[in-house]
């Protein structure tokens, strides 16, 4: 199977914008990975950031990374104006989608369901809210797996009847570049993806070494 190169596939459609602002919502993780994301984008889209996060624990843990996000919406200068909006922290949901796969490494099933869940509710606000494309910051970790979250991004695009912005954001340095802006802007990196069980594995590899 032909390897899809979503970078040059973003690049493309920002060229045909023609010089158009569509508006995009763009889910996020957390303010390191947005700050790239936000810094490019911007200059093309008119952005709502969606902060739909239900599968990160403790829940101080998600009130702080909901601060940093909305404390670099207001501190970055960005071309176009950027609006935040928050989901529901509705954790069972996670935890359903998590049973009997609690002990996976990170990168598994349970990583791939988590972003079925997240993509799902930007998707569903995407087309409440009339915007033109959704899309997720995920992608910028080496981490996350871009061919999935774009499979399902492709998927969701098909049953929301609403435009899916591909994307690679990890290319062209952009993971290098979030780093970068982190120190920049101060920005508290988490050393975990967020839920209990990426805790846990952080935790045991921390022992082994």
């Amino acid at each position: 199977m032909t390897k899809i190169n979503y970078q040059k596939k973003l690049e493309q459609l920002i060229k045909n914008l023609n010089g158009k602002t569509p508006s995009l919502l763009l889910h996020a993780c957390c303010a390191p990975c947005s700050s790239y994301v936000l810094e490019y984008l911007s200059d093309y889209f008119k952005i709502t950031l969606f902060y739909y996060n239900p599968n990160i624990s403790p829940k101080d843990e998600y009130q702080k990374r909901v601060e940093e996000v909305k404390r670099l919406i207001s501190q970055m200068p960005l071309k176009n104006p950027v609006e935040f909006k928050e989901g529901i922290y509705d954790t069972e949901r996670f935890y359903a989608l998590s049973k009997g796969h609690e002990d996976e490494p990170e990168g598994g099933e349970r990583c791939f369901a988590c972003y079925t869940l997240r993509l799902h509710a930007a998707a569903k606000a995407a087309k409440e809210g009339g915007f033109d494309y959704f899309t997720t910051t995920l992608s910028i970790s080496p981490y996350k797996n871009a061919q999935k979250l774009n499979e399902i991004g492709e998927n969701l695009e098909k049953k929301y009847d609403v435009n899916y912005l591909y994307s690679d954001f990890k290319k062209n340095n952009g993971y290098k570049r979030s780093i970068e802006l982190s120190s920049i802007y101060d920005l508290y990196r988490q050393d975990y993806c967020g839920c209990e069980f990426s805790k846990a594995e952080r935790e045991r590899r921390l022992k082994v070494k």
